[in-house]
């Protein structure tokens, strides 16, 4: 029997919409590496605004359909012009053993086009991971009611989906930070989400986790949540226990129950004063809050810019909301079908309760506090 050994991962990134493709020029702009980047969207102008994306990586999707000019906060024509641009969404996701969709939900093209891109990758068996964020109250409750929409519809061909809340978000940012700073602070929520699976996979460590790792904990295993947290002093100022229960604590996962997660991936940076008892130590703490049946992988890598420093990444995944638990699912506008059995009816139907798959990872609610 042949077994398929996958080395080098190949990480491709698809930032989707305007919101997708200002996180993929924050990504850029952070000077990642590893992943191949695309921008995806039906605004012409707004992808010429994203600087430093490979010009055979920038698809235009639904130039007939749309003329350039975006689909106007329609998801099902986002989805439509998806499907216009299909030999090109599928001939970009080839090859890939990861792939991330990164979009806002809420408007046109990330609503309706993400799913679409996320279904050509499951079709070729991909590892699909979606990092995904809701409006901002302001926006309206009809754009939430599309987002909570695209959610369902991504949740059907996503292995893991990764759902930032941007206005709890915005709830624990300085209540004078300006517009652009919070739309950044955003957009480094995406970038910690996808750099920090891509690192645990790429960079060399003492303890290593691996691709077959990352596909065994987040591999069709619905929701997620990730959290980041640091310790800094020696190690006998508990700078590990700081580090984890940063990671795992954050007041707007309180919908979710992580005790109940399927699958952790935990990754430790630290300089190389790193001791084992801290090893033992952040263990021992993610014991105490998860499933005895948990899946759990853990990896190290030191950096010599972090002595004096652990920082803990953790990934859980198999999550479900209290809501998810107890709703029924949802009837959705603009349901992404197989290509055989598409309909074209969009009717949007009443707004469905708002669920609260928060997971906005810690260490930025600290930073802000």
């Amino acid at each position: 029997m042949e077994h398929n050994i996958i080395e080098n991962p190949v990480i491709k990134v698809f930032g989707v919409g305007g919101g997708g493709t200002n996180a993929i020029g924050h990504i850029i702009k952070r000077e990642f590496e590893g992943a191949e980047l695309y921008c995806v969207n039906t605004d012409a102008q707004s992808l010429r605004s994203v600087s430093g994306c490979l010009p055979d990586h920038v698809i235009h999707i639904g130039k007939e359909l749309t003329q350039g000019l975006g689909a106007g906060s329609k998801p099902e024509v986002g989805r439509e012009a998806a499907e216009e641009s299909i030999m090109e969404i599928s001939e970009a996701v080839k090859g890939a053993d990861i792939i991330f969709v990164a979009a806002g939900l809420g408007g046109g093209t990330g609503t309706g086009a993400a799913p679409v891109i996320a279904r050509a990758a499951k079709e070729q068996g991909i590892l699909t991971v979606a990092v995904v964020t809701k409006p901002f109250s302001f926006e309206g409750n009809q754009r939430m009611s599309y987002a909570l929409q695209g959610i369902d519809e991504l949740k059907q061909f996503v292995d893991s989906i990764v759902v930032i809340p941007n206005q709890k978000l915005l709830e624990k940012l300085d209540n004078s930070i300006s517009l652009l700073h919070a739309f950044d602070a955003v957009n480094e929520v995406l970038y910690t989400a996808v750099s920090g699976i891509s690192d645990l996979i790429l960079k060399d460590g003492m303890i290593n986790v691996d691709f077959a790792d990352v596909k065994t904990v987040m591999g069709s295993k619905g929701l997620a949540i990730m959290g980041q947290g640091q310790g800094i002093g020696e190690a006998e100022d508990d700078r590990a226990i700081q580090a984890v229960l940063q990671a795992t604590t954050c007041p707007l996962l309180d919908d979710i129950d992580i005790s109940n997660a399927e699958g952790l991936i935990v990754s430790i940076v630290s300089g190389m004063d790193l001791q084992l008892e801290e090893l033992n130590i952040i263990g021992a703490e993610l014991r105490k809050i998860t499933s005895e049946n948990a899946t759990i992988k853990v990896g190290n890598s030191f950096d010599l810019d972090m002595q004096k420093k652990i920082e803990v990444t953790v990934i859980a995944t198999g999550l479900k909301s209290k809501s998810d638990e107890v709703k029924s699912k949802p009837e959705s506008p603009f349901r992404v079908e197989s290509r055989k059995s598409q309909s074209n009816d969009f009717t949007p139907k009443s707004q469905p309760k708002q669920e609260s798959a928060s997971s906005v990872p810690a260490f930025l609610t600290k930073k802000s506090a």
